[in-house]
């Protein structure tokens, strides 16, 4: 099905934003592994709405319900099941969307996939909703592999342009808590402060911005994934697509590679202590759609909000004529900086998979 993804590790996410909750089977986790909810709340809370002004002021408690998979807390080899309750809906502010979909949104696909028939309330399946569910999946994929030395991190790369420093060549876990601690997910706090100006600006002239988030992580083996058309960059892209607002994905450099000589971008092979290193990473920690060794490094590039309160063109789908449209209601003027700990689920989620299917003598 659509909405899920994972070959050992099976993640299947449910609901929608104005339903009466939402949720997520993981099927696949070993058993016997302790999961700290304390821990898992927190990284949760980093992705709820209605902190501060920067984002919709709709508000959720966030804390899942586990009706399966855990026993004492640790799981039991079951599939895990989570749900997690919606409870400060507005449906009203949706109705005129049912006839008039919002540009840049799932509205006008939606009708033409299903005639109709899809709850589009809040977003619906296609809301950001989705993404605490998917974060509890991959808060618990986080923990299962820090346990065994590989560790996931992210920060805001760029608001509105406004452009973030990159990780360090060798990200440390100790450099992941720090940014996953701070309320604006940065590594330099001026540029943060910029950020946030940005931010306020879109959401004062009824507008919004996108961003793009970086992530990494760090302990993955070399060796692990396949070529062609299985390979690390494949399955987590795949993935990371699946993130609403998600519109493009790049690892190391990217696209800035493309403007590289082959003398700057090729990363310098070096045997220190024992092991393979390269002098630099522009691959991303990633050849030919297999690990390195090298810190795994990726981007994310999230598309402004299509939820504005400008007055807008779009059609009436009963009449099929032009029409305006003014939306309603309470929307992120930036979805990026809440995201960041979305990324990291996701990137966790697909590299447990990975471990797991691939046997690196990690479980």
């Amino acid at each position: 099905m659509s909405s899920e993804f994972g070959r050992i590790l099976k993640i299947s996410v449910f609901g929608q934003s104005h339903g009466r909750a939402v949720g997520v089977v993981v099927d696949g986790l070993p058993a016997g592994e302790e999961i700290d909810l304390e821990a898992l709340q927190r990284f949760l809370d980093r992705r709820r709405p209605g902190k501060d002004g920067l984002s919709t002021a709709r508000k959720e408690t966030d804390i899942p319900e586990f009706l399966s998979g855990l026993e004492e807390g640790r799981t039991c080899g079951a599939p895990l099941c989570a749900v997690i309750p919606n409870a400060d809906q507005r449906s009203r502010d949706y109705g005129g969307l049912l006839d008039k979909p919002r540009p840049g949104h799932a509205d006008f696909t939606a009708w033409a996939k299903w005639g109709g028939k899809a709850d589009m309330r809040g977003g619906g399946h296609f809301s950001g909703r989705l993404t605490a569910p998917l974060c509890v999946a991959g808060g618990i994929a986080k923990q299962l592999l820090a346990r065994r030395g590989v560790f996931v991190g992210a920060h805001l790369s760029a608001v509105a342009g406004i452009p973030d420093r990159r990780f360090p060549l060798l990200p440390t876990a100790e450099l992941f808590e720090e940014v996953a601690a701070k309320p604006f997910p940065v590594l330099d706090g001026e540029a943060g402060e910029r950020m946030q100006t940005a931010i306020l600006a879109a959401k004062n002239g009824l507008d919004s911005v996108g961003g793009v988030v970086e992530c990494a992580a760090i302990g993955l083996p070399p060796g692990l994934g396949d070529p062609m058309f299985d390979g690390v960059e494949n399955r987590l892209a795949a993935a990371l697509f699946g993130i609403p607002a998600v519109k493009g994905v790049e690892f190391g450099e990217g696209f800035r590679g493309a403007g590289l000589r082959g003398s700057e971008n090729n990363d310098a092979f070096r045997a220190e202590g024992g092991e393979v290193r390269t002098a630099s990473n522009h691959a991303g920690g990633v050849l030919g759609g297999i690990t390195t060794g090298m810190p795994l490094v990726l981007r994310a590039a999230f598309k402004p909000t299509p939820s504005i309160g400008r007055r807008q063109e779009t059609v009436s789908l009963s009449r099929l004529e032009n029409a305006e449209l003014t939306v309603q209601g309470r929307h992120d003027p930036c979805v990026a900086h809440r995201a960041v700990p979305v990324v990291e689920a996701v990137t966790a989620a697909v590299l447990l998979d990975m471990l797991m299917e691939g046997n690196h003598g990690t479980f």
